[in-house]
């Protein structure tokens, strides 16, 4: 099933739990004009599918103390295919990291991470991002203010 299977009940479903993930299949329900067990079934189908991949807590990263992110870029001194699976291991072990995204372009990856101050980040630069498996340049931008952020796809 792809997503141009869907219909507008289905969208609206996904849609309204991109916003709240936590909305009971009640108020789902009544939300995209259906009945909830036509609802559920619906909601038990884009599951089975993949469509919903899972449900999460999102927090507040300021409450968190870490609403400060850096944007960079990484390169690699090799890019064959263990090299590259080396560093996308390593990654997965440092919860400072936020995403990594394989590039194509000058840098081999674009990595977002979350810090509490410049001390905090000077620390990650010095004993994570640098000492990553293959790294041989680092390229940091700071991000000073989130325009925009959602994790919501535009179905």
């Amino acid at each position: 099933m792809k997503i141009s299977d869907l219909d507008d009940r289905d969208r609206a479903i996904l849609r309204a739990l991109q916003q709240d993930g936590r909305l009971t299949n009640a108020a789902l329900a009544e939300k995209v004009n259906l009945s909830p067990s036509a609802c559920l079934r619906r909601v038990n189908v884009l599951e089975d599918e993949k469509f919903i991949a899972g449900y999460v807590m999102l927090m507040d990263e300021a409450k968190a103390e870490l609403a400060s992110n850096a944007f960079v870029f990484v390169t690699l001194d090799m890019q064959g295919r263990e090299a590259l699976e080396t560093f996308e291991a390593a990654v997965g072990d440092h919860p400072e990291i936020m995403e990594c995204h394989l590039l194509a372009g000058t840098a081999d990856y674009l990595v977002r991470v979350a810090y509490r101050d410049t001390k905090d980040f000077e620390r990650v630069h010095r004993d994570v991002l640098t000492k990553l498996p293959g790294v041989v340049r680092v390229q940091t931008t700071l991000a000073l203010r989130t325009v925009k952020k959602t994790t919501a796809l535009p179905v």
